[in-house]
């Protein structure tokens, strides 16, 4: 994870290099392809980047995770594990 001044560090060379990637790079020596292009995209929408990352929707829900603590401190079969969390 890169913190806000490496990141806006990266946007701003970027820029400064005419929004050519491969010599950003070559200049900081990280980030990835991918991660730059999404902070300078990112820095387009507001003029800059928020200080932290939004994260994302988690994967489960509180109610899956508690069943699946459950099932596995219980020690069901296989085959019981699938149906007790609503999923195959």
């Amino acid at each position: 994870m890169y913190c806000y001044q490496d990141r806006i560090r990266a946007v701003e060379l970027y820029i400064k290099l005419g929004k050519r990637v491969r010599p950003t790079i070559r200049q900081l020596g990280d980030p990835t392809e991918n991660s730059l292009k999404g902070w300078y995209n990112a820095y387009l929408l507001k003029l800059n980047l928020s200080a932290g990352y939004a994260g994302r929707e988690p994967k489960f829900s509180q109610a899956q995770k508690a069943a699946a603590i459950r099932i596995h401190v219980h020690g069901c079969g296989q085959a019981a594990h699938g149906a007790a969390l609503d999923g195959p």
